[in-house]
């Protein structure tokens, strides 16, 4: 009945064989949850990202499955944000790819996680069709007193803007750093400097119209 963060449980889902039941869940929630004013927003004015596991990326059933959960929920693709991390993406590319293009191809949009973790990754782009590259937290939270934190940061985001892909930082816990990462050109900002985390039924009814009386 205690709510528990990702990085508690995730490990152990992984290490059981467990994920693939997660990603299935949180997708079909997830598409069943999401509010009128959500599936009626116009293009690119409201995201929903959802993370993947390679377990999922390696199950020949995960990609049928989320086809008919897109027609089951009436839900248009182009709400949602599919994110997988760049060691799993390299592990398995001829699966990513034939992944990330066939849901493309309906409208999805698909971010590079972690990305700057496995440096043999930067190679990788030039076969990966993705609209995000999200610059791992662990160089982002040390930008303010690490030089090389702060240059490898600019290195992802120059490389990520000369592809014609849009950055997005994690781990931004202050406005210190979010105005750096402002200044240095990085498109989003991701961490508790920004939004903490809230279940999404919270969210969902933020987004409702208010009834105003007269």
């Amino acid at each position: 009945g205690a709510l528990i963060p990702p990085l508690e449980f995730i490990p152990a889902a992984a290490r059981f064989g467990l994920m693939r039941d997660i990603d299935r869940y949180v997708i079909r929630q997830t598409l069943a949850s999401l509010p009128p004013t959500v599936l009626a927003a116009p293009p690119g004015t409201c995201t929903i990202a959802i993370n993947l596991s390679a377990q999922s990326l390696c199950d020949d059933e995960f990609l049928p499955f989320v086809l008919h959960e897109f027609e089951r929920h009436d839900c248009e693709p182009r709400h949602i944000c599919f994110e997988i991390t760049e060691t799993c993406a390299i592990s398995n590319l001829a699966r990513a790819r034939h992944f990330i293009n066939t849901l493309r191809a309906r409208g999805c949009r698909f971010a590079l996680d972690d990305f700057g973790s496995g440096l043999s990754s930067f190679g990788y782009l030039k076969n990966l069709q993705v609209e995000y590259l999200k610059i791992d937290g662990s160089f982002v939270r040390g930008i303010e007193n690490d030089p090389m934190d702060l240059a490898m940061v600019e290195s992802i985001n120059q490389l990520g803007h000369v592809a014609g892909i849009q950055t997005i930082a994690e781990y931004v816990e202050n406005t210190a750093i979010l105005e750096r990462l402002r200044r240095m050109g990085v498109d989003f900002a991701q961490g508790y400097g920004v939004a903490k985390p809230e279940p999404l039924a919270l969210l969902a009814q933020r987004s409702q119209p208010q009834r105003r009386e007269a």
